[in-house]
């Protein structure tokens, strides 16, 4: 069933069975705020609810599978991530309620390519464009990590498989003139605030940058 493919066939059990509650067991002691391998003062979160988890693992960070969410959402059964390194850790409880004062939330992507696509007549990117563009993704089996768009380019950052991303910008520059960048880094802050912008964030030349009131990402070299 590929990756977390446990915890999903799992949670499709305890759907089908009306169950109370579902344990994953990590090497970790719960869901942390960041990968400690990047980040060291990565704190552990207490408590979550479903759309959150769907939202980090969305950007890249390494928590629960989406797939193993839906079928515990739907009966709004909770799932706790314990430590099987030490059960007496409290770990963390997901559910279905609203959760307030999250931390901020670092997920960092390395190896990360930029690739500008530009319309050749100076023509506006419509649907048409993107739509071949999908197919381009479907048919490689690749998924942007970022999208940009603008009104005669559009920008997509993926992680840099590069037989795959090769084969990606020689079809795309057949309708768009085409600029790769690698060797870049893309930044995902979740509930940021003033200090986590200063603290991981500043000074960093970033290509793109994108803001809304709950995420800021930087795609930085």
């Amino acid at each position: 069933m590929g990756r977390e493919g446990s915890d999903y066939s799992a949670a499709v059990f305890s759907n089908m069975l009306d169950a109370e509650s579902q344990t994953i067991w990590k090497d970790v002691e719960s869901v942390m705020n960041a990968d400690p391998k990047e980040i060291e003062d990565a704190k552990p979160i207490a408590e979550l609810n479903y759309t959150e988890v769907i939202e980090m693992a969305y950007y890249g960070a390494q928590v629960i599978h989406p797939k193993t969410i839906k079928p515990l959402q739907n009966k709004s059964i909770p799932l706790y991530v314990k430590c099987f390194l030490n059960a007496d850790l409290p770990g963390t409880h997901i559910h279905n309620n609203v959760v307030k004062n999250l931390p901020p939330i670092i997920v960092i992507k390395r190896n990360q390519v930029m690739i500008e696509l530009k319309s050749k007549d100076f023509s506006f990117i419509g649907e048409h464009n993107t739509e071949m563009l999908y197919e381009l993704f479907e048919k490689l089996f690749i998924t942007p990590t970022l999208t940009q768009n603008g009104a005669i380019n559009i920008i997509y950052a993926f992680d840099y498989k590069e037989e795959k991303i090769n084969q990606f910008a020689a079809e795309a520059a057949q309708n768009f003139n085409v600029q790769v960048t690698p060797g870049l880094t893309l930044l995902t802050i979740r509930h940021y605030d003033e200090t986590s912008i200063k603290q991981y964030a500043e000074g960093k030349a970033f290509l793109v940058r994108q803001q809304t009131v709950h995420n800021m990402r930087l795609l930085y070299k």
